[in-house]
């Protein structure tokens, strides 16, 4: 069976030009995981194991089963505060965010469960049970591609949304990013993130 490639399929989505652009974002399956705090604390570092340890053992189990194999799709996440000052003002302390990653059409709730359960009688991930699989969708949204620290991204964002304002829409849901890059391996200023932001009129 062909590989499926995803991130072709959906390069509209998993790609973006430096400058803003619409885009209609369709429902899409995701594990996610959600939680408060730093994303440099260890909270955040438990949700995003669990969730990359249970795409590869989906990933892995769905071959083994005669379907098509795949690439797993990058983290995203979801950011918000209850006091949108604590945001602007890079309060971590009091951000909240869900940690998610794609998943393709082959996954199901059922293959979900049995791969959480395998995988947890084979690893200690704390953030395992808290796991879910949801069906998401963003519709109209405006995103663009930040390279560089995460840190930097304020002017983008800003850029982002004075697009959006300035085309008669007004800001909905929740920030979204896409981390292309691995701040594990590549230098910050190498980082490709997408900033995402859902849109309405």
């Amino acid at each position: 069976m062909p590989k499926l490639d995803l991130k072709r399929q959906l390069r509209t989505l998993y790609d973006a030009p430096r400058e803003p652009v619409l885009v209609e974002v369709p429902a899409m399956n995701f594990l996610m995981v959600d939680g408060t705090g730093d994303p440099n604390g260890p909270e955040y570092q438990a949700a995003v194991e669990a969730l990359y340890g249970l795409s590869y053992a989906l990933k892995f189990m769905i071959k083994k089963a005669g379907g098509p194999d795949y690439g797993v799709l990058p983290l995203e996440g979801l950011w918000w505060a209850d006091d949108l000052s604590d945001f602007v003002k890079g309060e971590r302390s009091a951000w909240k965010w869900t940690a998610m990653i794609m998943q393709p059409e082959p996954v199901t709730d059922e293959l979900v469960a049995r791969a959480r359960e395998d995988l947890g009688r084979k690893k200690d991930l704390p953030a395992l049970p808290a796991t879910r699989f949801e069906r998401f969708e963003e519709g109209l949204s405006v995103q663009v591609m930040h390279v560089g620290p995460y840190a930097d991204e304020g002017p983008v964002i800003e850029r982002l949304h004075r697009f959006a304002q300035d085309r008669g829409y007004r800001l909905r849901g929740r920030h979204h990013e896409i981390y292309l890059g691995d701040p594990r391996k590549a230098a910050p200023d190498k980082l490709r993130t997408i900033l995402r932001q859902p849109v309405g009129q």
